[in-house]
């Protein structure tokens, strides 16, 4: 008798002990799940409160450039590659997109990458020499750099975190597209296959407005009746 009220002891303690394990782990699951939620929340609202002005990247010589310097402009940032077969059209177009509104308030900034079917395999000297005498590209080529992974760069894991792709953030090729307003803000991305004429003709025309004043300002109008809203914000007084 008293062998068998020692086993039902054990056995109730080990049902308590089971139990309390049960809790305890349930309770530790809750605390980090919130836990991580409450951390990403606070790190995505950190992320989306800054701006590209708060990133500093190389140029293709190597110096330092504060992006803050492009403050006030429209940009279009693109990942770009020499032996690519989007490359010589994307080239061809972003030169023909540049050279017509490169005095009213648009800049393009390029970014080597290599890391799309080894693309870029080239040193900054060949890549400049590619884009800029090749392909007659005037606007800003930069250092070459990472798109996705651990050593992505800073500015993509921003550009990327402010617009997300088709099935995940992650930059899926050569010449994807990222357009930026005034404020630094990503407002549109866009993939490879976009030709950057295609992102004028078919989604924007750019128009020079010209208010009272001195200060000359610029703004965009749309073509499209559902994008006109958060497209007329862009470039605006």
């Amino acid at each position: 008798m008293l062998h068998l009220s020692v086993k039902g002891v054990g056995m109730h303690l080990l049902k308590f002990t089971n139990w309390v394990s049960l809790f305890s782990l349930g309770f530790a699951f809750l605390y980090f799940y919130y836990a991580y939620q409450f951390s990403s929340s606070q790190i995505m609202a950190e992320e989306s409160s800054k701006s590209i002005y708060d990133f500093t990247v190389k140029d293709i010589h190597g110096n330092d450039v504060k992006l803050s310097e492009y403050g006030g402009k429209v940009l279009l940032i693109v990942n770009v590659a020499s032996q690519c077969g989007l490359t010589q059209s994307n080239y061809k177009d972003l030169s023909v997109l540049y050279e017509k509104y490169k005095n009213k308030g648009f800049e393009i900034l390029a970014f080597p990458c290599n890391q799309f079917g080894g693309q870029e395999p080239g040193n900054n000297e060949e890549i400049q020499e590619v884009a800029c005498t090749r392909f007659k590209a005037e606007f800003p080529i930069f250092d070459k750099i990472e798109v996705n992974g651990k050593n992505e760069a800073p500015l993509y894991k921003f550009l990327k975190l402010q617009k997300g792709g088709l099935f995940g953030n992650g930059i899926k090729w050569n010449f994807t597209k990222f357009l930026v307003n005034k404020e630094g803000k990503v407002v549109e991305r866009y993939a490879p296959v976009t030709s950057p004429l295609k992102i004028e003709t078919s989604r924007v025309c750019w128009n020079l407005l010209e208010y009272q004043g001195q200060q000359k300002v610029y703004a965009l109008a749309f073509a499209e009746n559902k994008t006109c809203g958060r497209w007329s914000k862009l470039i605006k007084a």
